[in-house]
């Protein structure tokens, strides 16, 4: 018995999947113990969007660190936070025409999310919130009402209330407009359905399976919302800071939300930081009406601002564009050529293959691993095999990964082919 399996709860869960102790890594690459390089496809669950320990992320902290840089403030002000400010509204905000006003909740996605529930439900004077089928925003309570999975929400040990779930894009099949559902409950005093304080919505779920909203349904979604006066909250957790290309997963879509949650990347190191990006006049926080002990985590605010120098222009965008046209079009062939019972989708770099047979992303990504390839699953029944590479991988590196993948995948299913002979 290793120290982990000793001294570790049983909530362990990545590690057994990917059983290796770790021991550096740099770009796309981790390298274990025993010095076996992995190629990294999962970039700590949408965290690494740059890689891992990118050089310019790296020496910004360093430098910070080395003069005494402060590290933890709460809420009082720093030169970190300021500076970090002044460049996102610089580089992100202003180029698109937004507005928006800064909070920071905490150190995780989870804390975003709870704070968004919040302070919507503060504006609207409304208690209810509306998620969608196999949507995922965290563990915590509150976002964990908003969440579809029901081994996750059992978890909670109580129930989960003030919230109610529609069905996402797709979910009742390709020729059915769920949102007319949706609109049809709102406005049909007999439908058992209170016009809620907020709806929350990921432009791609990750977790739920890789799921995509059409840029039509966001569309019809925001107006619905703004016809209502409902808080229109985007979870860009995972798939923003660039990784369905734009630096907003709604960008694409030419949407305004009201609220928007940020984490995961937006650090650009791995250093835990989260944001929520509130319109002006729904910000009615009180002063210290929502609080965190660690939400003033300067060396996140010195990488953040480091991170932003990707976005002053659309090369990194552009790149990612390429990037993801490659992977589709690998992975539709290599589907085809091997008979899998199975659907490629995703956005930018978040992509998931989608198998009849639940059996069968789980003993691919075991096969990946065994090959030095780590790539999670994703889904209710973990029955997709989900690709987050970084943004900045080689594209060496990404044909590489592909390459492995395809003859996992073609290892398993000669595998069930030979077991039902």
């Amino acid at each position: 018995m290793n120290t982990f399996e000793k001294h570790e709860s049983e909530v362990r869960g990545y590690c057994r999947s990917f059983p290796a102790v770790f021991a550096s890594a740099k770009g796309a690459w981790m390298t274990d113990e025993k010095g076996k390089r992995h190629l990294d496809f999962f970039a700590g669950a949408g965290v690494l969007n740059y890689g891992h320990n990118p050089d310019r992320m790296k020496q910004a902290l360093l430098e910070y660190i080395e003069r005494d840089g402060i590290t933890h403030t709460l809420d009082m002000y720093s030169e970190a936070k300021e500076a970090f400010i002044r460049r996102f509204d610089e580089v992100i905000l202003a180029p698109r025409g937004l507005s928006y006003k800064f909070q920071f909740p905490g150190p995780t996605g989870t804390n975003a999310v709870e704070a968004a529930l919040k302070l919507a439900r503060k504006v609207t004077g409304r208690q209810e919130i509306v998620g969608f089928t196999n949507a995922f925003h965290g563990m915590t309570l509150g976002s964990l009402s908003v969440t579809g999975n029901g081994f996750k929400r059992a978890g909670a040990g109580v129930p989960l209330t003030h919230t109610s779930a529609v069905p996402f894009d797709g979910y009742l099949g390709q020729d059915t407009d769920t949102l007319d559902y949706f609109e049809a409950m709102l406005v049909d005093n007999g439908s058992g359905l209170e016009v809620p304080a907020a709806v929350i919505v990921e432009t791609v779920q990750a977790e739920g399976g890789v799921n995509v909203a059409s840029v039509e349904w966001l569309r019809r979604l925001r107006e619905i919302t703004a016809k209502h006066g409902i808080v229109m909250i985007v979870d860009d957790i995972q798939v923003g800071c660039g990784r369905t290309g734009r630096f907003f997963s709604f960008e694409e879509a030419g949407i305004v939300p009201d609220i928007v949650t940020l984490s995961k990347s937006l650090s650009g190191y791995g250093l835990p930081l989260a944001l929520v990006l509130i319109k002006p006049e729904l910000d009615q926080w009180a002063p210290g009406e929502h609080n965190g002990t660690f939400r003033g985590h300067c060396p996140a605010f010195v990488t953040a601002t480091a991170a932003l120098d990707y976005w002053t222009d659309d090369t990194l965008a552009r790149s990612v564009a390429a990037k993801s046209a490659l992977v589709r079009e690998r992975l539709e062939k290599m589907v085809r050529r091997l008979g899998a019972q199975a659907t490629v989708r995703g956005r930018g770099l978040i992509y998931g293959v989608d198998f009849a047979d639940a059996s069968i992303a789980g003993k691919v990504s075991a096969a990946c691993f065994e090959r030095g390839l780590i790539l999670e699953t994703a889904g209710i029944d973990d029955q997709v095999l989900k690709l987050l590479p970084s943004l900045t991988i080689e594209e060496a590196d990404l044909k590489k990964g592909l390459d492995i993948i395809e003859a996992s995948l073609e290892a398993v299913l000669g595998r069930a082919v030979r077991k039902a002979a």
